[in-house]
């Protein structure tokens, strides 16, 4: 069996043959210090953004619903 480095690479050697392509994602530590502050401060403005903000409206100005189309 070859080292790490020689399986990764046959490995995405197969899944390119497959058709794929490897691809970066980057997501919130959740183990760092801050993420549950951070997280619960997020959670609050999106729950106030119906009481303060009428991007709603705007949607709806904007938008044509399917059952008006003709």
């Amino acid at each position: 069996m070859g080292t790490v480095k020689d399986r990764v690479s046959e490995y995405r050697r197969r899944m390119r043959e497959q058709g794929f392509r490897p691809i970066q994602v980057w997501v919130p530590d959740t183990r760092a210090k801050t993420f549950a502050e951070e997280a619960r401060r997020q959670s609050a403005i999106v729950a106030e953004a119906d009481r303060h903000s009428d991007d709603q409206d705007f949607v709806d100005a904007v938008s044509v619903f399917w059952d008006d189309e003709e």
